[in-house]
């Protein structure tokens, strides 16, 4: 049985999606082919797991298993979980039940801008439509909560041998992403001179201009469930990928331009919420963070 000897705990909105790419591109590293892999992060068995279609990850030992399966001579095998950090509480003992001896590998985001980006979102998927006064009036909202990063990382390293725990700054990416990218590689052991292609971004934060058309094509395919299989009966396969294609184009036709900019107000107010934690993070990291807070 072949699992994973490194796992990019969190977080999201850090730019864990490109360094995926990054990471699979060399020679000595094996990715698992589902990017997010969630078995990690809690116990499914006795969860009560959302009948949302777009909601099918890696939640079982045996799907877990299978993703590492065409493992060949490859000295790195990982995957990211990015909410591993977040459900630090049981992810930590999954993961030392699972894959005790893996590398830990932490990608920290200023949690003002985390926190935004991870709003727009949910704005551009039509998860929610709720504004972000709305996030940080609701001492419930994970956007929010994630963003607290001091005590999730505390709790590894209580469990973990600090030189099985790696935290990167994604300022640091956006600095020199080949410098960041040879320390990674450094990290696990393997060719530290490779240099990945990094011209393609990804996921990129865009809101559409209309709410209520982005909701109904973004959910188009939930809606249609339950017929589907009659669907795919009477309508060739290539009419079915017409109207994806045209899904698409009427949902780039129905996106703003430009990314909307954090208002200083929200910032401020994101900037008071997170400062103790700050202030907490950059004593465990040993980095000086006040950047965060100006």
């Amino acid at each position: 049985m072949t699992l994973p000897n490194f796992i990019i705990i969190g977080v999201q909105k850090a730019a864990t999606t490109s360094i995926y790419d990054y990471l699979k591109q060399h020679p000595q590293i094996y990715m698992s082919p589902v990017k997010e892999t969630s078995f990690l992060e809690k116990n499914w068995d006795v969860e009560a797991i959302a009948p949302d279609i777009k909601y099918k990850k890696v939640l079982t030992l045996e799907s877990f298993e299978d993703q590492f399966r065409d493992v060949t001579t490859e000295t790195a095998i990982g995957t990211t979980s990015p909410n591993c950090h977040f459900l630090y509480e049981t992810a930590a003992d999954r993961i030392l039940k699972y894959t005790p001896n893996a590398k830990l590998i932490l990608i920290l985001r200023n949690p003002i801008d985390r926190a935004y980006s991870d709003h727009l979102m949910h704005i551009r998927d039509a998860i929610d439509d709720k504004t972000l006064d709305d996030r940080l009036n609701s001492p419930s909202s994970f956007i929010i909560r994630k963003g607290f990063y001091a005590e999730q990382l505390q709790h590894y390293r209580d469990r973990f041998p600090s030189e099985q725990i790696k935290v990167f700054l994604h300022d640091d990416l956006r600095k020199n992403t080949i410098e960041f990218m040879q320390e990674l590689y450094r990290f696990l052991e393997v060719d530290p001179n490779f240099i990945p292609d990094t011209t393609k971004k990804a996921q990129v934060s865009q809101v559409p201009k209309s709410k209520k058309l982005n909701r109904v094509l973004r959910n188009s395919e939930t809606i249609a469930a339950p017929i589907l299989p009659i669907l795919k009966r009477l309508f060739p396969f290539k009419l079915r990928e017409g109207l994806r294609s045209l899904k698409s184009k009427l949902l780039a036709l129905n996106t703003e331009n430009k990314k909307p900019q954090l208002s200083e107000e929200h910032r401020q107010r994101l900037r008071d919420l997170y400062r103790e934690d700050i202030l907490k993070l950059q004593a465990l990291i040993e980095r000086d963070l006040s950047h965060w807070l100006s």
